[in-house]
């Protein structure tokens, strides 16, 4: 009699998180590493943010609140989407969870049924096929490859749809590849999915804030309001406001699936942190300005990590739209040997070696279902990502 569940074996632990890891162990150890694996800016969060914290934990804000979170901050949530992108949500359509994450876990859980499907856009996030997994959906991926700028087209969202097909997942700006959808493109998705009234419309837009070189972000609702009563609209605070710690994602959604969520939010975490919500209020109402500086830094850090990487031996680097990672090819590399004599067969070979021999941590593309390209994360000073793209360029030029 095995411990642990059938289920725990459609997944895998992530694959970000375990290089990480990985990369402190090392740094533990005395080893020089600049890491560029974790999806973490490194600022500060602003301190207005933080400010509100402190008040609320000194005026007593310490108690459970309602499952879906506070009226405040789910007001908070609604006026941002009205406010941004013209979207009308009621307060009790939006669902408050400990993270982006979790509002994907109960919007797939809460509606899945064994055998549905979910299609997924490749290169993805690591964690949204394990979720659709774990809640006994059946993942579809469709590769969209640098040839369209890792963006999945018309036609192979129409090829993809068949009648078990329960959810579309979108994310816009894209993680791990940086592509952002324009409105005429989403307008060309969305005119798919009018075509096909039983498919539901996953949008995670955490990245929203962070696109560069005077990209317009719209999101699909707002690019097609009929679908408005099949779409969960996701955000969150971590990556615009440096919040990666305080864990608060929310959703806007239709007001039954707002329910079945809240739901089974009540049987697992119940509320977000108090505290957090009450930064959360903060961070949607207040001031913007730290919003802005990041984005500038970002699109600088950006430039600089695509031109240092395509002067290295075997890497392309696409420029990407918008979040805070590049996606590089690494084909050009594979099938060498490098200077510690490791063989490079994989990308997940590549990741590895670099970090033992360079002390470089990335993440393998793999791991985003897309083998033959690495992810860089530019969330990091300008000094460090200049430092570790002389290394990678060592590397590679080390490479027989």
């Amino acid at each position: 009699m095995t411990l642990t569940a059938e289920r725990l074996n459609k997944i895998s632990p992530s694959q970000t998180i375990a290089i990480s890891t990985k990369a402190r162990e090392m740094k533990a150890a005395g080893r020089d590493i600049i890491s560029l694996s974790a999806g973490e800016p490194d600022f500060e969060t602003p301190q207005n943010v933080k400010d509100a914290a402190i008040r609320a934990i000194q005026a007593g804000e310490t108690r459970y609140t309602d499952v879906s979170g506070t009226k405040a901050m789910r007001q908070a949530a609604a006026d941002k989407f009205r406010r941004d992108h013209g979207l009308d949500y009621r307060v009790e359509e939006i669902v408050v969870s400990t993270g982006g994450k979790q509002v994907i876990f109960n919007a797939m859980v809460a509606t899945l049924d064994k055998g549905d499907e979910v299609i997924i856009p490749a290169p993805c996030w690591v964690s949204y096929p394990d979720i659709v997994a774990l809640a006994d959906g059946t993942p579809v991926i469709v590769e969209a490859g640098p040839n369209q700028g890792f963006k999945i087209t018309a036609d192979q969202l129409e090829a993809a749809i068949t009648p078990r097909t329960k959810w579309f997942m979108l994310n816009n700006p894209c993680n791990p590849t940086g592509a952002a959808y324009t409105a005429v493109e989403l307008k060309s998705l969305t005119d798919v999915l009018l075509r096909h009234p039983n498919v539901w419309v996953f949008t995670d837009d955490i990245y929203e804030k962070l696109v560069y070189d005077g990209f317009r972000f719209a999101t699909v609702v707002e690019v097609e309001p009929r679908l408005r009563d099949r779409t969960v609209t996701m955000n969150g605070l971590s990556k615009a406001y440096a919040m990666t710690g305080w864990r608060l994602g929310y959703a806007g959604a239709p007001a039954a699936l707002a329910k079945a969520m809240d739901k089974l939010q009540s049987q697992s975490t119940s509320n977000t942190s108090s505290i957090t919500q009450a930064a959360g209020v903060e961070a949607l109402n207040g001031p913007q300005d730290t919003v802005e500086t990041m984005r500038q830094a970002f699109e600088r850090r950006r430039d600089l990590v695509v031109s240092m990487l395509n002067q290295a031996p075997g890497i392309h680097c696409n420029t990407p739209e918008g979040a805070f990672y590049v996606f590089p090819s690494v084909t050009g590399c594979l099938g060498k040997t490098t200077k510690g004599g490791k063989r490079l067969s994989t990308d997940e070979d590549f990741v590895l070696a670099l970090l033992e021999e360079e002390g470089v941590a990335t993440v393998h593309g793999s791991a985003f279902l897309f083998p033959g390209y690495m992810r860089i994360s530019y969330a990091a000073a300008d000094d460090q990502l200049k430092a570790a793209c002389e290394r990678i360029q060592r590397f590679c030029q080390g490479l027989h």
